[in-house]
This record gives structure tokens, sequence and C-alpha cells, in this order.
């Protein structure tokens, strides 16, 4: 490379000069948190369809931190989906009339207290008891993901007071917080909400997840004869699931429950929590296909539309 002679002086600093216009700003790039959305989006744009909107109410309290999440699946399967406080639904309970579909997202409700969705559950059901029994009766539909399924099974909405077999949920067996991907089949056609065989990619967040019935084996026959026993964990070789697979240790794999109508559902593993692509483990991730948590609450949509 040809080094200019400069001599001190004016020249030298003619030549800094020259040299400072000519060399163009490295132009900043600005982090846009939004891009890999769209990036995903644009991928996907086929597999998300455009439907009739459908209104979908995500129940808001102290303590749950997965309402935002769960808006936004519902809004990004086609809904439009609306978080109001349960207060506001307290002292406003005619505000169901305007929705479709009520979620219960996951978190930890009034920090667990008690027992896990214990104080929200017998908050929905003194209240609010037969407004949701109404809601359900003219076609709506509940969703309970983890504390929400939590909050359903202790309001006595799941299994449903048609059962003798009663179901609580406890501690993990293993102790601990268990955070993992699990897969899941859905073990029944009574479930308005499911269609018989599905497979679902989803990750668990709980401590207290292990479903028990009364009864034990007798009693979820009775559930399962009933059509209540919704989805189940399933290893991905296709043998009976242990731990880790079956991540707290529920009677027959239990992952989730539906009631009588089959217009309620309650889940421990978190659908919304698998809206792209980029979020599975997986390693050889298609992106150009659709998720399984999205295809959960679009289906969900179409049954609706």
């Amino acid at each position: 490379m040809l080094t200019p002679s400069v001599r001190p002086g004016k020249r030298a600093e003619h030549f800094v000069l020259a040299l400072a216009v000519r060399t163009p700003p490295t132009p900043q790039r600005r982090h846009d948190p939004a891009s890999p959305r769209r990036m995903h989006d644009s991928l996907c744009r086929d597999t998300i369809p455009r439907m009739a909107k459908v209104r979908a109410l995500v129940l808001r309290a102290p303590g749950i931190n997965c309402d935002e999440e769960t808006a936004f699946a519902w809004e990004r399967a086609g809904a439009t989906a609306e978080r109001i406080h349960v207060n506001q639904l307290l002292s406003e309970a005619t505000k169901l009339d305007a929705f479709s579909i009520l979620t219960i997202p996951g978190g930890f409700s009034y920090g667990d207290d008690i027992a896990s969705g214990r104080i929200l559950g017998n908050q929905l059901r003194h209240h609010l008891g037969d407004h949701l029994q109404a809601f359900v009766d003219r076609g709506g539909l509940i969703l309970g993901i983890c504390n929400g399924f939590q909050v359903l099974v202790r309001m006595g909405l799941l299994p449903g007071d048609d059962c003798e077999a009663t179901v609580t949920l406890v501690m993990n067996d293993s102790a601990r917080y268990e955070d993992r991907w699990v897969r899941c089949r859905v073990e029944t056609d009574h479930c308005r909400l499911l269609d018989t065989g599905e497979e679902f990619d989803f990750p668990v967040a709980h401590g207290e997840g292990k479903i028990l019935i009364r009864g034990g084996s007798q009693g979820a026959s009775e559930l399962k004869q009933k059509g209540r026993l919704a989805l189940t964990y399933i290893s991905r070789d296709g043998s009976p699931a242990k731990f880790p697979e079956n991540p707290n240790g529920s009677i027959e794999n239990l992952a989730g429950l539906t009631d009588r109508t089959g217009r309620i559902l309650g889940l421990m593993p978190h659908p919304e929590r698998n809206l792209f692509k980029c979020q599975s483990p997986a390693k050889n991730r298609v992106f150009n296909t659709e998720t399984a948590g999205s295809r959960f609450f679009r289906r969900i949509i179409e049954r609706l539309v």
C-alpha cells in the first residue's frame, strides 16, 4: 500500500481531514427484540391461518406470571385476548358474557400459600361458581395451565362432582421444582379442546404437579371410563414413561384432565412456551413448520369459528 509523504504543517492537517471526509462512518446496529419474532412469523406465515376473531379472557391475579405469554399465544393463533384482573371479574361477573374462552394461566397465585391454587380456587368457587357454570353451559371453554390447572382442581371443576374419584395435586416425587421438556399424548375423544392421539412437546415448570386420585388404580379406571383422563406423559421410544419423562410421578402418567362436558381442560405442561422453533431444545429443528404450542391454540380456536 502506498503511503503518501506528508510534511509537517498544513499539508498534514489537510491529509487527516481528507481521510475523515472519505471514510464513511460505520453504521451502528440497533438491537430489535422483535426481529426474531418477525423472522419466525415470516417463515411460518403459511401455517398461521387468518380466522374470525374469538375472544379469550386471560385471568390475572396476585402471583400469576404467565398471563402475557398466554394472551400472546391466543392473539398469535387468531383470537382477541384480554387480560382481566380477578378483582374486576369479581365485581362485574357479566364480563364473562363477552368471551368464548376463559384461561387461568400459570404462576404462583397468592404465593401458593396453603396449597398450590387453593386461595384463587376458593375465591372463584365461592364468588363466581354459578357464573362459570353458566359460561360452560352456553358453550364457553375453560383452560387451566399449570397453576391454572391446580386452581380448577381446587374449585372442584376437575374432574367434576359427578365422579366418586376425587383428585388432588401434591409435591413432585423428586421433592423439587421440575423444569424440563416432556411429551404428552391425548388419551380421550371426550375433550372438545383436543384431538385423540395427538402428541405435543411442551415444557413443564412446577413443584406440585403430581396428580393423585382417590382410590388409586380403581379411581383412575373410573375416570378413564368417563373420558376424564385427557393427557398423559409418554416416552419418546414408546416405553412406559418414567422419570424424567413423567416429571412428577403422577398416577397413570397423567398430565391433564377434562370434565363431564369436555369443555374444561387442565394440564400441567405449558403450551404457551412452545410457540417458536427457537424455544425447542430439539437438535434437528425445522423452522418452517408449526410448533406444538401454536397448533394447540390454533385448533381450539378452529373449533369455535
